[in-house]
Parts: structure tokens; sequence; C-alpha cells
């Protein structure tokens, strides 16, 4: 299959794997940080950490948009599900997110509340027009991926007087969680960073050179294959050694420096920055965070609804680590409760839910590394 065969073969990323066993200095350690929680996925799934000289370290980072979000915005969307005559919209990853109390939408629905998972937010455009007597709610979540689609919809309902569709907004945006990594006190060291692809298709690579500029932290963006992921480890490694700090990007085949110009404009006529957004692991954030613009207010379901979406702190379950993992101060097999009492069919915390969470990935793959490691060694 084009773009995609060729970016999985085994002879070629034996010839990267040389390569960058050649390029990594057996003197120094290299501690890279993929950000997205694709490359995460894609890291574990074709075993690229194995493929790495032992000195290279790749650091999992917070960019899993349902692993970021904290509690208090599921209870608050499952307060909007339970709302007599309203039904809440939202995709698959969120469903099972665990919120207070025990309870996640899935449970919330059996328990009566209204709630539709669906794969696009044209989904819940077409249910408010079918129903004009119930509210549809749209759970809106990601990065700025899926940020211009529920642009477009708003756009649509506004312009068919959709009286009865709104959002709760969720969308954050990638660059100001680098920054907030960079800036914590007693943060995690980092070399460089392997940038997201799907995000820099929409906002292109512009908005990562402050990072080089500000940090002097190369950023190398990569596509999803597993070789796009070896070629950006290898670019960065080169970058560190030569003490440079730049943008490069090895996904050129879909990334470009200003990115996708239409859904930028669109985005800003829709959205504009919240003062800050709470992410779980990474607390309160400075302008990280997008709600609607004052000409569609009307959309907005936290100010349709305020008794229902009441954001208040909740602290996440005393035994899960997923707070720390996102920071990336520890690994999904740290955590205590790592594919005993925390696996997907009953996740503890959201690491453990979403395909691009660290836990997921590493359960799905990882372990099984990890056990055949400690059967080598008592051998």
């Amino acid at each position: 299959m084009k773009y995609v065969d060729e970016f999985r073969d085994a002879a070629l990323a034996r010839g990267i794997a040389q390569a960058i066993a050649r390029a990594a200095d057996p003197a120094r350690a290299y501690r890279l940080m993929e950000f997205c929680g694709g490359h995460t996925h894609a890291i574990a799934r074709y075993g690229v950490q194995d493929l790495l000289p032992k000195n290279v370290r790749m650091i999992h980072g917070p960019g899993c948009p349902v692993c970021v979000l904290p509690i208090a915005r599921i209870d608050a969307a499952i307060a909007l599900a339970r709302r007599p005559n309203t039904t809440l919209v939202t995709y698959a990853d969120t469903l099972r997110v665990p919120a207070s109390h025990g309870q996640s939408l899935t449970r919330a629905k059996a328990q009566g509340a209204s709630v539709r998972m669906a794969y696009s937010v044209a989904e819940a455009l077409a249910l408010a027009r079918a129903q004009p007597e119930r509210e549809v709610v749209f759970f809106a979540i990601g990065f700025e991926t899926t940020t211009p689609p529920t642009a477009v919809a708003l756009r649509q309902a506004r312009a068919e007087g959709l009286r009865n569709f709104s959002v709760f907004c969720n969308h954050v945006l990638t660059p100001a969680a680098m920054a907030a990594i960079l800036d914590a006190p007693g943060g995690v060291p980092l070399d460089g960073f392997v940038g997201p692809a799907h995000v820099s298709t929409v906002i292109g690579s512009r908005p990562y050179e402050r990072f080089a500029r500000d940090y002097a932290k190369p950023v190398v963006i990569a596509g999803f294959e597993p070789l796009d992921v070896m070629q950006a480890i290898l670019m960065l490694i080169r970058q560190v050694n030569a003490g440079r700090a730049a943008v490069e990007n090895e996904f050129t085949r879909a990334v470009t420096r200003d990115g996708n110009a239409k859904a930028i404009a669109l985005m800003s006529e829709v959205f504009e920055l919240c003062d800050s957004f709470a992410w779980r692991g990474l607390g309160e954030i400075p302008a990280s965070g997008l709600r609607l613009r004052e000409p569609y207010a009307a959309f907005d379901a936290e100010r349709r609804f305020p008794a229902e979406v009441v954001v208040a702190p909740v602290v996440d379950h005393k035994a899960c680590e997923c707070g720390a993992i996102l920071r990336g101060h520890k690994r999904p097999q740290d955590c205590k409760v790592f594919g005993t009492v925390c696996t997907p069919d009953n996740p503890i915390g959201a690491c453990m839910v979403s395909s691009e969470g660290a836990c997921a990935a590493h359960y799905s793959y990882g372990r099984w590394r990890d056990e055949a490691s400690r059967v080598r060694e008592a051998a």
C-alpha cells in the first residue's frame, strides 16, 4: 500500500537502527520525548525501543487527549447526560474514562443517562435535526486535529439556527503543553521532542520553532509508521551531537511549515483561548484550551447549562500513576496497579483507556517484552 508498506520495511528498519547505533555516543544518554500518543502506540507496537541503543530512552509525553482530560470534565459530561430531555454525544474513547465515585459515561448510560457514541460531530448535528424536541450536546475533545471538524459543525448549526445543539468544549493545544513540560520545576530532563504528526498537518511546524529558539530543544516532526519514528530519532540524535536545536520535518509528505491555512482560519473564527485549562498530570496551563467565541455563545454548553457544568478539582485515584506518566516522570510498568488491578477491561486511570494511552499501549505490546527480559535475567 502506497505510503504504508515502504515505511514498515524490515531491511530499511535494520539500516536505520544501525545508523542510530553508529550515531549515538556511548558516553552520553539521550532522553527524547514522543509527545503524541500515536507515536507511543507505534513505538510499543513495532518494538522500536528494542532497536535502539540502551542509552537512547524514549519518554512518553501527554499527547493523548483522553488521558489529559481531568476527572472533573468527565463528571460534568455525565451531569449533562443525566439532564432531562438531553442526549450527550461523544467519541468512543471517552466512554470508559473513570470519573468520580466509580462512575464513567458507560456506567451512567447503564443507569439511564442518555449517551450516544459517534464517529464524528456530524452525527451529533444529524441527531439534533432529527430530534428537535431534545437537547443534543456534543462532548468535543482533542488537540488541534479534531478542532476544525467541531468548528465546521458549529458554523453549520449557527447557519441553520439549530437551537437544540450545543458543544461542551474540551479542545486543548499541543504547544502549550510542551512548554508546560519544559517550564515545570523539577521537570524531567529532555534532549528533544519527536513532534506530533496529525496535529502538525493542521498547525504546521512553525509553532515549534520557539522550543528550538527559547529552550534550545530540537524538534523533529514524524509520521506514525515505525520507520518515520526511527528516522526522527536518528535526526534528533544528530542534532544533539552537533549541539544544534532546530525544527526539522521528517513527515514532509503531509506537513508544511505553515500548516492548513483554511483549518487555522476556521478555528480562529469559532474559538478563542481560555485563560487557562486544567490538564491531568500537568495542572492548570495558561492559554492551553479553547472556548467558543461570543458569536457562538448560544452553542456553548458551559454557558447554557451552568448548573451541570461545574468543574471543580477532583483528585485522581491514589493508586494510579497516570499523572506522573503523562509528565514523563514514570513509565507504565512503574505503577503498582498496572496490569493487575488496572487493565483495559477495568481501567483505574485514563492512560489505560485510550489505545493511544501509554499504559494501554504497554499493556498490549510492551509487557510481553518485560516478561521476556525478566526470564532472561533470571536464567
